[in-house]
């Protein structure tokens, strides 16, 4: 599933941004925005703002935001360390 955002011209107008950067500067802004409330998981945050995990990591901690991590991650995580 694929969705199309229209931005009403009135908005993207006043966007104080050089017109190649609008793209990339939303689709990150709303990734962050939907990884701060909880609505996206890390991984899809960073594919939807195209970045690599370490620049998106870097974002939202400048940010402040902090990292959804929770202790069925760290088992996860550990397990695939441990090769089980």
């Amino acid at each position: 599933m694929t969705f199309h955002l229209d931005i009403p011209e009135s908005v993207a107008s006043s966007l104080r941004l050089p017109v190649p950067e609008v793209e990339p500067r939303l689709r990150t802004e709303l990734a962050v925005a939907l990884y701060a409330q909880g609505i996206l998981p890390f991984g899809k945050a960073c594919e939807l703002a195209g970045s690599s995990r370490y620049a998106f990591a870097d974002l939202i901690a400048s940010r402040n935001i902090p990292r959804h991590y929770t202790e069925d991650d760290l088992s996860l995580d550990l397990e695939y360390a441990r090769g089980q």
